[in-house]
């Protein structure tokens, strides 16, 4: 490896590490900029496909190991369906329905259920801390997702509400439920990847499950959306390429080069990024806004991510600083 100051330089690793998160963010935003132009399953399968494609030819240069074994295709099968078709398909429903920034975090708050599903089927410690952050992430995304009127009414002690329609329809008509439903899909896949890795190698995986889970919904989309391509102008489909090239190929491209270095730990502690990047160009270039309870729940979702994905290093910090603590005060005790 070149080991020349630019290519091993802080600043140019950095860069790499918050990558991923960039690009997945700012991903959102080109994704959500284009859906007014075309339909969300063609946009969903066009994103995957292309991109499972770039990292099989990927692997392929990388001379990843290619085999897969019966029981792998079986659960790269599963792996698709659950990663690729539900998450992705959920995910471009729920896009067109709400903003790329509150889209982003209330995909990002994924950590929560791989938290509980980890804790049922391999027996990980969730810790003190990390069901602090399983009931705060709860009160974040529920700040997110239930309609502002039907929490005002809560707080007031009004529950004439739940008699009314209106409050109800606005709830399932909304996007918010949807990508909650993509949370689920993708915190599903993060569980299942620990099966496939066993069988096939993670990158070859990643790929052939974007090409597999893609083809339902192109199929979907040529059931349902007559056309979707014909109302694209050229600034859609830069927005489309940069969503599949670089928000879905390059993203987990980077993502698994800096897993293999080690670097696990450093970019599960950097997810809350992504809809960080989210909502900031969403901002600027979709004018989206948040209302104030919206940007509390914004707020308590990233810490909850936080200290889900953080618990151990934090309970560790803690521990050395309560020893220091004792040590000290015995220290001042014997003293005296």
């Amino acid at each position: 490896m070149d080991s020349s100051p630019s290519l091993s330089s802080p600043r140019r690793s950095a860069v790499l590490l918050i990558a991923p998160f960039f690009l997945w963010g700012t991903a959102m935003v080109a994704m959500k900029g284009a859906l007014p132009h075309t339909a969300p399953l063609f946009m969903a399968s066009v994103r995957l496909v292309p991109a499972g494609a770039v990292v099989l030819l990927a692997s392929l240069w990388l001379k990843r190991p290619q085999a897969i074994t019966g029981w792998g295709w079986g659960w790269l099968a599963l792996f698709a369906l659950v990663d690729g078709t539900l998450f992705q398909g959920f995910l471009a429903l729920g896009l067109e329905r709400t903003g790329a920034g509150l889209g982003s975090v209330m995909i990002d708050s994924q950590p929560l259920a791989v938290a509980v599903m980890a804790r049922g089927l391999f027996g990980e410690q969730i810790g003190a801390l990390g069901w602090i952050g399983l009931l705060w992430g709860i009160l974040g995304i529920s700040l997110l997702g239930i309609p502002d009127q039907v929490i005002t009414s809560l707080f007031q002690g009004q529950f004439g509400w739940l008699l009314e329609p209106k409050p109800i329809a606005d709830l399932w008509q909304g996007g918010e439920w949807l990508m909650i439903l993509a949370a689920l899909s993708m915190a599903m896949g993060t569980i299942l990847i620990r099966y496939v890795c066993r069988q096939i190698d993670p990158v070859v995986a990643t790929g052939w499950h974007m090409v597999w889970g893609g083809i339902p919904l192109y199929l979907l989309s040529l059931w349902r959306e007559p056309y979707p391509w014909q109302d694209l102008g050229l600034m859609d489909w830069a927005a489309i390429v940069y969503a599949t090239l670089f928000g879905s190929a390059l993203a987990y491209g980077i993502f698994f080069s800096l897993a293999a270095q080690g670097n696990l730990t450093s970019l599960s502690a950097l997810t809350f990024l992504t809809p960080v990047f989210a909502l900031l160009f969403g901002n600027l270039f979709l004018a989206e806004r948040l209302t104030p309870l919206q940007w509390l729940g914004v707020g308590f979702t990233l810490v909850s991510i936080y200290l889900i994905n953080q618990r151990q290093m934090l309970a560790q910090r803690w521990l050395h600083w309560r020893s220091l603590t004792t040590a000290a005060q015995v220290k001042v005790n014997n003293s005296d």
